[in-house]
Order: C-alpha cells, then structure tokens, then sequence
C-alpha cells in the first residue's frame, strides 16, 4: 500500500475528507508524489502527510478522487463483497419485507460512482465513475456470490458518465433476460422494463411513502384521489387499493399511462383506477380555468403531486420555485376542504425549508390554511449521510386543507 501514488491535500481541505465526504475537486489537491494512472488506487493525505484514505483517481473529472476507505484496503473482488454485503444487511434491516429495492447507493454506502438496484431475481447496475466502470467484472463476480441472480444488467445511459470520460453503456453483463420483469411493491404487482424503462426501471426510493400515503387514504375512504405525474401508476395504485373511491392519474408518456393501465387490471383496480397521457400543468389550468363570475368546484379529497427534478443546476433554482409553487397553487384550488395535499421534491438543489416556503406560498395566493400532518423522505434504500449532504434528495409533505 505505501507504494500507492499519494494525493497530498491543500492546507484546509482535509476537513470533509475527515468527516466523511468521498469527494476530492482538483482544486483541493496540492500536488501527487507520482504519476498516477487514470482509474487507479491513490492514497490521500493531507499537507501534513497524515493519511486520510485510498480512492479512485481521475484526472479528467472535476472530481479527482472519489475515496473509498479511510484505512489501508485493496480494492479487490473481497472488498466489494464486503462493501455490498454491508449495504445489504442495511436493507434487510429496515425494509424486512421487500424483495425489489436499491441494494447500493453510491456515496449513501461508501461506493461512489456505483448504483445497484434489486427487481425480485434481476439486478440492474449503473456506473457513473471511471474506478469503478475498470472493475466492472469484479463487481458483477461480487454480485453473483452474493445474490445468484437471475440476470445482471447494466444501465449506465447518464449524462454525468461524460465528465468521467465515459461513454453510455446498456446491456446484459450476466445471465439471460428476455421481456418484461414482474415485481411486487407493497404486496402489488408492476411489470418493468430493466432494458429500455426510466431510471434503472421504477421510482424505488418512494416504495415506503407509497404504503405511508395509502394510510392517509385507509383513514377516509371512499374518497375522489388525483395522482400527478404517476409513471407507472404508484400512488393511483395504492390508493385504490387502501379504500379511495377513484384513483385519476396522469402523466406526460403515453406509454407510461398504458403500463399504469396495465397494472390497474393485474391488480384487479381497473373499475377503481384511470390514466391520461396528458401535461400535467396544462391539464392542472385547464382543471382550473374559469369565467368571470365563475368558482371552481374542488373535486378531490386527496393530490399528489410527484414531479420529476424541476432543475439539475443552482442556477435554475429560481425558474423550478416558480414552477412548483403553479401546480401547488392550482392543485390546492382542486381540493376539497378537509382534503389532503402530498407533495414531493426530488431535486438536491431545492431543500426542504425552501420547498415547503413555495408550497405555502402558493396556499397564500388560493387564500388557503394548511395543518401539515406527515413530512416524508427518501426509503431506507436510499439512505442519507448527513456529511454528505448530495445523499438527500427526496423531500415532501402531507397538507391537510384546514380551511
């Protein structure tokens, strides 16, 4: 190990690195001892040559090293078996039931720039550093002892590979997979396509708050629910199921709306359940359109509003408040009084004291009061390390109309 080309550190910037954080930007480094190839094991230390960890290394990403290990340790098939054993055990702790889920979440379990994701027998990876896309084969030998599974696919088709000097990788890298993969969320049943689907497949990540919000529903049954951007149908699902009269989702792909449709009737909810491919804004104005002289009569007793990232960038922060405070806003017009509001923000750039300041906002502007009654966050999945605050991303709330 000590033969390891060493990273020494800036005065003052060995504090994150102490406290956890895996990120090392080039301009924290002060100099390498020797040259090190990109992909490579280094060693980190500070000024002062205290040792802080070993990483990757790469010179062409703004992140120069992600570290894996505050200690001495090589990075061999034994070390991802531990690293994904570690995160399983996590897993199979808090979600004791579940049998799809991430079972690693890059820097949430000290295996930056590697995501893995569990549907039933079907493991699905994404590889977002250069480290780890060289050890690729150790990784899936790991997985293969671990897990057995039926097929692994990779689903390394993001933009940010581009700054690690990677190019889109999909494909099968064990096993056979053909069709469709029919997996089970809360005891319901949703078919995923692993090779052309979004994401890896499906929203993992909102698996607990699906069962938290057909709670809120089992408590008034009976009652009209309204599912904003569903995808595959999560929530509309749920609710059904959990006692609402109707469940009326919508989403912007059309074959997104047929695959919902499709698990309304595998799961017996079609006469309780519909779907519309439409924009969710221009169907939220059109919902909410009046004349002169005219009111809008609410029509639901529970919305949800589940959006995708309304920014990527600080930068644009601005232009997605405004956006969530219009469907907050219109929405809000479309509940009954005693209704109930869930909403959700997955973007990292918008934290949950902004995202809740917009959602009030827009309360003001419909001259609404609202009594909060259930905050939500990402699953145990996908858990959160405070030192590293680029781990929590998922915010939301429940709202009760309170007049």
């Amino acid at each position: 190990m000590d033969s390891l080309p060493t990273v020494l550190l800036k005065p003052g910037e060995a504090d994150r690195v102490v406290a956890g954080h895996p990120w090392i930007y080039q301009g924290s480094i002060l100099r390498l001892t020797q040259p090190a190839s990109e992909g490579d094991v280094v060693q980190v230390k500070d000024h002062r040559q205290r040792f802080l960890g070993v990483g990757f290394y790469n010179p062409k990403s703004r992140i120069n090293v992600r570290v894996l290990a505050p200690e001495r340790v090589a990075v061999d098939r034994a070390f991802f078996e531990q690293r994904i054993r570690a995160a399983l055990g996590h897993r199979q702790k808090h979600l004791p039931q579940a049998t799809s889920f991430r079972v690693v979440n890059a820097e949430s379990d000290f295996l930056s720039g590697l995501i893995i994701d569990k549907y039933e027998d079907v493991l699905v990876v994404q590889i977002s550093s250069l480290g780890m896309d060289q050890r690729k084969p150790m990784i899936v030998a790991a997985l293969q002892t671990i897990f057995s599974p039926r097929a692994v696919v990779e689903r390394s088709d993001i933009s940010s590979r581009k700054f690690e000097g990677l190019s889109e990788a999909n494909g099968v890298l064990a096993g056979s997979l053909e069709g469709h993969v029919t997996i089970r969320l809360n005891g319901l049943e949703f078919s995923v396509d692993l090779l052309g689907g979004q994401k890896t497949g499906l929203y993992l990540d909102q698996q607990v708050n699906y069962g938290r919000v057909a709670e809120l529903v089992a408590q008034a049954p009976g009652g009209q629910v309204l599912d904003c951007f569903t995808f595959l149908g999560g929530f509309a699902l749920h609710a059904a199921r959990a006692g609402a009269a109707h469940a009326h989702g919508i989403d912007q792909s059309a074959e997104a709306v047929a695959a919902a449709t499709h698990h309304a009737a595998t799961n017996a909810l079609a006469d309780k359940c519909s779907f519309e491919a439409a924009n969710v804004f221009d169907w939220l104005k059109a919902q909410t359109a009046t004349q002169p002289h005219e009111k809008i009569i609410p029509r639901f007793d529970l919305i949800v509003l589940d959006p995708p990232s309304f920014t990527r960038t600080r930068a644009a922060v601005p232009d997605a408040l405004r956006g969530y405070k219009e469907i907050h806003l219109r929405a809000l017009k479309l509940l009954k009084a005693g209704g109930t509001l869930v909403t959700f923000c997955c973007s990292h750039h918008v934290d949950a004291v902004t995202f809740q300041e917009v959602i009030l906002a827009a309360a003001y502007d419909a001259r609404r009061i609202l009594r909060r009654v259930a905050i939500f966050s990402q699953g145990p999945d996908h858990p959160v390390i405070p030192a590293i605050p680029e781990t929590e991303y998922l915010k939301g709330y429940a709202f009760e109309l309170a007049r």
